[in-house]
């Protein structure tokens, strides 16, 4: 069967480039990164090396990168690391379950939490971060580009209302690095979070943007590995894999790849909407990352959608890959104020280096034919086209 792959914003397939960089690693370069022998130092300029892509692709100092097990972690180490009991955090209501949780564990020990509202465009609205300051505010997080809608936030402005503040800004970014360019100067944020298997790097991997002379407390005690900021071994092969996918990246962007990506998104995007009634884009109106549609398709179950597409041979998702399988229509649909049916009958195509022109082609024949055959078995879609 013919298969492809349009749902990278769970997990992207390594690139051979990566994989070929990482290969020495998991051999001959074994050596811990802390040892002071032959070993550990080939280890340990390949991990720099690795610091220097990263910091590159994000406009920051290689000093002030910390690398981490993923995107989970680095949004933990920031919001953990930065809060103390009694002091204020806002954030929003569609962030990663990453972010929401761990200001819900904050609570729990004693820190105010502010979630606030987004509009049917899935966007942030700066008044309300400005409206939500509280004398106490430490800390202010809200996304970069969203997981399951690719809308990208007005973090600009909020990290501008955080500097007028004097609070720590934080910004998911897992989702926008390697898509769009990010700046840290530019953006004005004190913390970011990044994702190795997002951006074409093996899963296992990420790291966390830390601006110079902001204090961290680290969630891990151990060594005094990262600057005493993440103690564990290096994971050495990760690192590299994750450096070489930052140099690809930042490379990919000068060329102007992205709008190579955004005008497949668009073809799909449009297509589908042309042959499918009854159809829409969550977040259309919104600016989002190049590679990212989120569809919903009345009158049918998503899972279901999703199901009777794999069969065919075309992965795509409901949402975030952490919440499959979740009872409850998506919290990001609903924030936007999305009925919970419309929020079930939700996709999401999200489009990898590796995706071709063909691949759009075969999605386009594919996904009308499989949204009729689900609306012939639908009750409500028979009672509407009877109402009609």
């Amino acid at each position: 069967m013919h298969r492809i792959y349009l749902d990278n914003n769970a997990t992207t397939p390594v690139l051979s480039e990566v994989f070929e960089a990482m290969r020495p690693y998991f051999g001959d370069e074994f050596g811990n990164a802390s040892s002071i022998h032959h070993h550990g130092q080939h280890t340990r300029a390949a991990v720099e090396d690795a610091r220097d892509s990263v910091a590159a692709l994000l406009g920051s100092r290689a000093s002030e990168v910390v690398f981490t097990s993923g995107g989970t972690e680095a949004d933990n180490l920031a919001i953990a690391g930065l809060v103390d009991p009694g002091e204020h955090v806002i954030t929003s209501s569609i962030e990663h379950h990453a972010v929401l949780l761990a200001c819900k564990h904050l609570e729990k020990i004693g820190a105010e939490v502010t979630v606030l509202p987004v509009d049917g465009r899935s966007l942030v609205d700066p008044a309300d971060v400005r409206c939500a300051l509280r004398p106490n505010t430490r800390l202010i997080s809200v996304m970069m580009a969203n997981n399951e809608t690719g809308v990208l936030q007005p973090v600009e402005e909020i990290g501008k209302i955080a500097a007028e503040a004097g609070a720590y800004f934080h910004t998911d970014a897992v989702q926008a690095a390697g898509k769009v360019k990010v700046d840290v100067k530019q953006i004005g944020c004190h913390a970011l979070s990044i994702s190795g298997h997002k951006i074409h790097a093996p899963q296992g991997v990420g790291a966390l943007y830390v601006r110079q002379g902001i204090p961290l407390r680290p969630l891990f005690y151990g060594g005094r590995h990262e600057r005493s900021r993440r103690a564990g071994t290096e994971n050495v092969p990760g690192i590299v894999g994750l450096g070489k996918a930052a140099q690809l990246a930042k490379e990919a962007l000068h060329r102007g790849d992205d709008k190579k990506m955004s005008a497949m998104r668009d073809r799909l995007q449009q297509g589908i909407l042309a042959q499918v009634e009854d159809a829409g884009v969550n977040g259309d109106d919104a600016p989002r990352v190049p590679n990212t549609t989120n569809i919903r398709f009345d009158y049918i179950d998503g899972e279901a959608m999703v199901i009777a597409l794999d069969l065919k041979g075309v992965a795509v998702s409901t949402g975030a890959a952490c919440s499959s399988g979740a009872i409850e229509p998506s919290h990001v649909l609903l924030a936007m104020d999305l009925r919970p049916d419309q929020a079930r009958a939700s996709i999401r195509f999200s489009l990898g280096k590796q995706t071709v022109a063909e691949d759009i082609d075969y999605a386009l024949a594919l996904v009308p034919e499989v949204v009729a055959r689900l609306r012939e078995l639908s009750p409500l879609y028979r009672k509407a086209a009877l109402s009609s």
